[in-house]
């Protein structure tokens, strides 16, 4: 069997783009929750700790988990901020998916403030 698939199933994969897959019959909304991801601090060039939650409705695709893993994982040394970072996934996974994607991501607290910012991209 041949996959189309970049990411699963080929161990020590890195990121080279995101995967998708037919959604299947009857699936109306697909929930991603991951509390595994990191970037740097545009400013102080610090760490700092997130989690992500992404909701869609699919519209024909779903996303492959596992190259949405290795995509959120080339933040990891990249300076962004919260903001910033919620948008950029949002409108990242629409343009893969072609349908509306909503991103929240909330900043782990650093200085005792945590930082909750979503966004919504796509149609």
């Amino acid at each position: 069997m041949t996959s189309s698939f970049r990411a699963l199933g080929v161990a020590g994969a890195t990121f080279a783009g995101l995967d998708t897959f037919p959604a299947p019959a009857g699936v109306t909304e697909v929930r991603l929750v991951t509390d595994e991801v990191t970037a740097l601090c545009p400013v102080t060039g610090q760490p700092d700790w997130y989690t992500v939650e992404i909701t869609y409705q699919p519209r024909g695709r779903c996303v492959e988990s596992k190259s949405l893993k290795l995509y959120l994982q080339t933040y990891r040394n990249r300076g962004i901020f919260c903001e910033a970072f919620a948008a950029q996934v949002a409108q990242d996974l629409a343009e893969a998916l072609g349908t509306a994607v909503t991103v929240s991501v909330t900043q782990k607290p650093r200085g005792g403030i945590s930082i909750r910012a979503t966004a919504t991209a796509g149609s």
